[in-house]
């Protein structure tokens, strides 16, 4: 913890809490990039759903069980990546938790240590189980992607006609 008096509000002995709490305040920035890129992630699935949405309902056989499938990983996708936000913003908020109780224990002198241990240790817990689901949200998508064989199939003169 820090050693600075409760009673001493000094700029000396603000500035002090200040240093400590820079690391978890650029744990917030990591995390705030992290979610931007989830949420671009939110916004293209939901633009490729709506695209083959309409799709979906116009089809017939093989296509419909195509776009079904693909209607299938997007829904999929988009909940492990709401998964990923929602623990993301958690980890966030116990970062916040941690900043505030840094500064609390320097004004009121209360024993945080363990609480202060116990939130972070939280935190990191909650944005590695992110880190996990978006991996597992990008193998999904990799993996939608790939080249259909009729695609390398067709050619040119198959469209004349």
């Amino acid at each position: 913890m820090i050693l600075v008096s409760p009673d001493d509000t000094s700029v000396r002995a603000v500035a002090q809490v200040i240093q400590v709490a820079i690391a978890p305040v650029f744990l917030l920035s990591g995390i705030c990039a992290f979610l931007n890129v989830c949420v671009t992630r939110v916004s293209r699935t939901v633009d490729r759903a709506r695209v083959v949405e309409p799709l979906f309902l116009q089809s017939k056989e093989t296509e419909y069980r195509r776009l079904r499938a693909e209607m299938k990983t997007l829904d999929q996708r988009l909940r492990y990546i709401n998964q990923s936000i929602s623990l993301s913003v958690l980890s966030a908020v116990l970062i916040c938790i941690v900043v505030a109780l840094l500064f609390a224990a320097t004004l009121f002198e209360p024993n945080f240590g363990r609480a202060i241990a116990l939130l972070f240790i939280a935190s990191m817990t909650a944005i590695g189980i992110a880190f996990a689901i978006f991996l597992v949200e990008t193998r999904i998508a990799t993996r939608s992607m790939r080249v259909r064989p009729e695609i390398f199939a067709h050619s040119p003169e198959e469209q004349s006609g």
